[in-house]
């Protein structure tokens, strides 16, 4: 007996560390949060959250308030639920309240890349300087030709085959073209050197661009749970294989072959080879990027077309202002005749579907934003209440239920309005109100503050371009117009633009 006693004691002891590490014992202190540790040691209440993220915090605001911190896989995470409040979040420093860390953690698990010392401060420069401004000028012709490539490249042949019906998913459709010409505007085209001609290399950029597209989709399913780190076995070797593939394809080297490489992509490129990043880290790099443009504006573009589709009063009014806008370039789309030369000055012009693609990201752009504490701090809360938080632990926002879809801010909120966000003479509509007080964050896809979006102008132009060459040059329709709007996908709650459950059918023709 005497033998066995230490064994327990060093048994029971180890124990009871373990339990103090998974967070058994965490009590809540005064002046924090309502804690709610969840039902399983360290897990908490992930497998709840990654089930329905939305329904989760929802249940929680209603058991807690607006304020609250769960266990969520050994880190401890205070959601703040209130839109009145999160300007004490988004305004504080990074000295207290720092994204850096979550996100450099995430693309390396992602992506494998290993993040340089002041990585996002250089990519908000360059996206200011080519994404933004004059840049996107740029980039906006660059676009454009590409989604004329892609869209319209049988535009010429006989008369009578440009008013046949084809028949796809919308959202197959939609995605495949605004990824497409989104990446060769980014990336870059064939020379027409190799192929021998313009015609050739652009046959080169539709092939492998539609190569491209095959695989991101495939990554792209598997990416919710490679970013929780659930992935069994099977999927997860299949994950590795398409990381390999595409930092092949996106390599530092084949770019150098590219013609029309972006500023925005090339400046990236080589600010990391003065960095001394070695050749086969950028390519990783590169993967991150486009996966960063091009994740989220495909699946957005879907739900924009599907909800004008929908609504027929909605659909007319965006006509309507498309034929304007090219009626006042004095450009006229006819068979045989030039194609339209689309530019950011006319993209300024179209209020209404401005106000269209604003709705769309209220009803599908459902990102959690996260910023790890990087010291004891207090947050102060639109009531006056005052929450200490953690050291080590994360304050995370939830928009989607805490602002998007709220009845208060937004009435019947979950049905599209088109004219949501213009005001009655025409303008863009900013006054939204919660408890009598005007709210400063009514629409976040893009999130806030220094991690907004840096690419937010380029995304919008993308799907303002492909509806307004929708609207140009076909016809389309639903091939089951009574068809219910398919629902959204709940595994991808806090990852950008949310995706249907579904694809729905519809069948398009040139309309010349």
């Amino acid at each position: 007996m005497g033998f066995l006693l230490p064994i327990l004691l060093a048994l029971l002891a180890s124990v009871l560390g373990g339990l103090y590490f998974l967070g058994a014992f965490r009590q809540r202190r005064p002046g924090e949060p309502p804690l709610d540790r969840g039902p399983i040691p360290w897990l908490g209440h992930v497998l709840e959250f990654r089930r329905d993220t939305a329904m989760f915090l929802e249940r929680m605001k209603r058991k807690h308030g607006d304020i609250f911190t769960i266990q969520l896989g050994g880190l401890y995470f205070t959601f703040l639920m209130d839109p009145l409040s999160f300007g004490t979040v988004v305004k504080e420093a990074r000295a207290k309240l720092d994204f850096t860390k979550f996100a450099q953690q995430l693309v390396q698990k992602v992506f494998g890349y290993h993040s340089m010392e002041n990585d996002h401060k250089f990519l908000q420069m360059s996206s200011n300087k080519h994404l933004m401004g004059d840049g996107l000028v740029v980039m906006t012709q660059a676009m454009m030709s590409n989604l004329q490539n892609l869209m319209l490249h049988s535009v010429g042949t006989k008369h009578d085959r440009n008013k046949t019906w084809n028949e796809d998913g919308l959202f197959n459709y939609s995605y495949n073209i605004v990824f497409r010409a989104g990446y060769l505007a980014l990336f870059g085209n064939e020379t027409p050197k190799s192929p021998g001609s313009l015609e050739k290399a652009k046959e080169v950029d539709r092939e492998e661009s539609q190569e491209l597209f095959r695989e991101f989709r495939k990554y792209d399913q598997l990416f919710p749970n490679l970013a929780y780190g659930v992935l069994p076995p099977g999927e997860k070797r299949e994950a590795e294989r398409l990381k390999r593939l595409f930092w092949n394809m996106l390599s530092v080297q084949k770019m150098k072959t590219k013609d029309n490489i972006s500023g925005w992509v090339r400046e990236q490129q080589q600010l990391r080879e003065e960095h001394g990043m070695e050749d086969f880290m950028q390519n990783r790099y590169m993967f991150l990027l486009l996966w960063a443009s091009q994740g989220n504006t495909g699946p957005a573009a879907f739900w924009l077309l599907l909800y004008l589709m929908k609504q027929p009063e909605a659909m007319k009014a965006v006509q309507g202002e498309v034929e304007e806008v090219l009626k006042e370039t004095d450009q006229e789309v006819k068979h045989g005749g030039p194609l339209i030369d689309l530019t950011r000055d006319m993209l300024l012009k179209t209020p209404i579907l401005d106000s269209a693609v604003e709705e769309t990201l209220r009803l599908i752009a459902a990102p959690v934003l996260t910023r790890a504490v990087l010291q004891d701090m207090s947050l102060r809360m639109s009531d006056g209440n005052e929450y200490r938080i953690r050291e080590g632990d994360r304050v995370a926002l939830f928009p989607y239920t805490a602002v998007h879809i709220d009845p208060e801010v937004h009435p019947d909120p979950l049905t599209f309005k088109y004219d949501r966000f213009l005001t009655p003479e025409g303008g863009k509509k900013t006054d939204f109100y919660k408890g009598g007080k005007k709210l400063k964050y009514y629409n976040m896809p893009w999130g806030a503050g220094i991690t907004m979006c840096p690419g937010r102008f380029f995304a919008t132009n993308e799907l303002k371009q492909f509806v307004f060459l929708m609207l140009t040059y076909f016809d389309f329709e639903l091939k089951n117009p009574e068809e219910k709007i398919p629902d959204i996908d709940i595994k991808r709650w806090g990852f950008g633009s949310m995706q249907p459950t579904k694809d729905i059918q519809f069948r398009y023709r040139l309309r010349f």
